[in-house]
């Protein structure tokens, strides 16, 4: 997978925070303390499409929403690191001995199978 750079970082945030389409112009407002122009948004925008993060519609302005939610590409990376480790096992033992208490007891639920709670 493709990494993101800070600004596609910035991007991605207000299009996962989004829950819907947005278009450039919108993505620039919510970026405004940056003083974006709208031809550098869509660039990212651009790039965001190739590195396949984002897809867009045919509307005028068009309009942008991420491939995949935040946790789907959260999970995506995680599989992505876990195949190029040398040892899978060591690298589980170290994830794993980092969680948190309330993070074990998910973890437990969901490898045997429970609902999350």
């Amino acid at each position: 997978m493709a990494s993101l750079g800070e600004l596609e970082r910035a991007v991605m945030d207000r299009l996962w925070s989004a829950g819907g389409s947005v278009s450039a112009g919108d993505l620039r407002d919510g970026l405004a303390d940056r003083g974006l122009a709208l031809t550098t948004v869509h660039t990212v925008l651009t790039r965001l499409e190739q590195k396949g993060f984002v897809v867009h519609d045919d509307a005028r302005p068009r309009r942008f929403r991420p491939r995949a939610t935040r946790e789907e590409h959260a999970a995506e990376l995680m599989h992505e690191v876990l195949g190029q480790a040398g040892d899978r096992q060591a690298v589980l033992a170290r994830f794993v001995g980092g969680v948190d208490a309330e993070e074990a007891r998910l973890l437990r639920e969901l490898l045997a199978g429970g609902p999350p709670a």
